[in-house]
């Protein structure tokens, strides 16, 4: 448990402009469309979702696949679980267990993710989640990530479209 490495994340002051930046952008867009409009844009998974999308944008689990693919898998697993078996917290458990397994099957792991079923079943969510906040502010996200993290030149978003 000791460990004796030591971490791989190098310190490079302009990613981490660029990533707050995309952040700062992002989730400025989603609170500003959630206002605006009667629906809701934005849910708490998707900062972690901008952490990955921005910080460690080349990553396999921070590519548009994963993020739009991973918060649909998930939040549709909530919803399913939710409406057959109520929102319990073994329910509540079972989502976000076969959540992960799902995402896993179908190659669009996002550990932000993982978190939508939990919000989906404590708040009593209707089927219309999964488009709004869920569909829509992933494919936002990811349109903002192109735009941000190709305006540099140390950047090529996506990796991997599949």
């Amino acid at each position: 448990m000791k460990g004796t490495g030591r971490s791989t994340l190098k310190v490079d002051p302009y990613s981490a402009l660029i990533g707050g930046i995309g952040g700062f952008v992002t989730i400025s867009i989603l609170s500003l469309l959630t206002l605006w409009t009667s629906n809701l844009w934005i849910i708490a998974p998707f900062g972690a979702s901008c952490v990955l999308a921005f910080g460690f944008w080349d990553a396999p689990l921070s590519q548009p696949r994963n993020i739009i693919g991973g918060h649909f898998i998930s939040a549709l697993t909530g919803l399913v679980m939710l409406y057959l078996f109520g929102d319990s917290i073994w329910v509540m458990a079972a989502a976000v267990g076969l959540a992960i397994a799902f995402m896993m099957l179908t190659k669009t792991s996002h550990p932000p993710a993982g978190a939508d079923p939990i919000a989906v079943i404590l708040a009593g969510s209707s089927w219309s989640f999964l488009f709004t906040p869920v569909l829509t502010g992933s494919i936002t996200i990811v349109a903002i990530a192109l735009l941000i993290n190709n305006l540099a030149k140390k950047r090529r978003y996506p990796a991997f479209w599949i």
